[in-house]
């Protein structure tokens, strides 16, 4: 049972929601845009800031939807629920549809922090508060900075010590660390630009 889910979490995740969603609306493909990433600060460029939202919460839902759905079949190992959380992030970064390739799930990531938690704590407990939050740090530090990378890496690094101080179990912020460890690898290219001076601010095309 525990394979089905984590099978139909990457499935779910590897739905390509910003190539799809940017194709319909202006017929552009939005590798080809950019930084080349289908994730939403990618397809703000691309087809502007509704458009980008728009597919940041799909990415979120698409991501959490499986945990959802584990947890109501009667799953509440908190192992199992995470690992179902990690196989859609690794869905959307690793897309089936694309050969493989695919984003860098930051909002894929938040929207199965935001569901696990929501999923497995009974109402009056904080750990909830923890993915709001990193929205909050994110929001600030693309504001203060005009970095999208940046600000997707300190939000995520913030999960795990939220998710302990607000009462998470352990294998949760051991998840919210494997998140972060992951999004710094597919942040990468983004880091040597930033090193380089080269890097795109958000709302800046090209």
């Amino acid at each position: 049972m525990t394979l089905f889910w984590v099978r139909l979490a990457y499935v779910l995740g590897s739905f390509p929601t910003g190539l799809v969603v940017v194709r319909l609306v202006r017929g552009v493909d939005v590798r080809t845009v950019g930084s080349g990433n289908i994730g939403a600060a990618n397809v703000s460029r691309a087809a502007g800031e509704a458009v980008a939202t728009l597919v940041a919460v799909v990415d979120m839902l698409k991501g959490g939807v499986a945990v959802i759905l584990a947890r109501l079949s009667g799953i509440t190992d908190p192992w199992i629920l995470s690992s179902v959380g990690f196989a859609g992030v690794c869905g959307h970064n690793f897309s089936c549809w694309l050969r493989f390739r695919g984003g860098k799930g930051v909002a894929t990531s938040f929207g199965v922090l935001a569901c696990l938690e929501i999923a497995t704590f009974p109402w009056g407990s904080l750990s909830w508060l923890a993915p709001p939050l990193g929205g909050v740090v994110w929001v600030g530090t693309v504001r203060a900075t005009g970095y999208a990378a940046v600000a997707s890496l300190l939000a995520l690094g913030v999960q795990a010590p939220l998710l302990l101080l607000l009462g998470a179990p352990g294998p949760h912020a051991i998840f919210a660390l494997a998140l972060t460890l992951l999004a710094v690898v597919r942040h990468r290219e983004n880091l040597r630009r930033l090193l380089a001076g080269t890097e795109n601010r958000v709302g800046k095309k090209g």
